[in-house]
């Protein structure tokens, strides 16, 4: 996917909605939320979660980490690319991020931003592996977001301990460009 894409899907719709279990895929689905991150899920349902959410017309992007049965191996991202619908897929996993691209599927890599070195390293990824956004976790890390979007252009979301409009509009105004959340009352704001 292309910079500028993603750059504008966030604009359009910048909250995410996160799912971690049915329940929260069916608030999803009714949402406004163009974007749905899947945080759940296995290797034998993983299609008719990816099918549900793109029946609504929604982009669906997989965290392939958290999928049970699937593991850090590019097979991985095969089987998402194979066998649902996603548009792409999120991980913090370098390869499986890399292989996403070369699949020419949405690749987000997810990112914790716990001390300077982690921040070295996401410099780092971003110059190596170009995804096509970024999510850096907590998401409420606002001089962060100001110090990876000073050194990179890649699309950079807010997520993890999200909890109200107050905290969205920090992140939004440290120049994140969207805010993925599991809290389905701030997918409407």
């Amino acid at each position: 996917m292309k910079d500028n894409e993603i750059r504008e899907i966030f604009l359009d719709s910048p909250i995410i909605a996160a799912i971690k279990d049915d329940q929260l895929l069916e608030k999803a689905i009714l949402s406004d939320c163009d974007v749905v991150f899947i945080l759940y899920g296995t290797i034998c349902n993983i299609d008719k979660i990816v099918e549900k959410v793109k029946a609504s017309r929604k982009i669906a992007i997989v965290h392939v980490d958290l999928i049970q049965g699937l593991n850090n191996r590019d097979v991985g991202v095969d089987f998402i690319k194979e066998h649902t619908t996603a548009d792409g897929i999120i991980s913090t996993k370098q390869n499986l991020v890399r292989r996403a691209k070369e699949l020419n599927m949405i690749a987000g890599e997810r990112s914790f931003v716990v001390d300077s070195m982690a921040l070295a390293t996401i410099k780092n990824h971003i110059n190596t592996l170009q995804p096509d956004f970024l999510e850096i976790m907590p998401g409420l890390v606002t001089k962060i977001i100001s110090q990876i979007n000073s050194i990179t252009r890649v699309p950079v979301v807010a997520g993890g301990l999200i909890c109200d409009k107050s905290d969205i509009m920090a992140a939004l105004n440290a120049g994140a460009q969207a805010i993925s959340t599991t809290k389905s009352e701030l997918w409407e704001l």
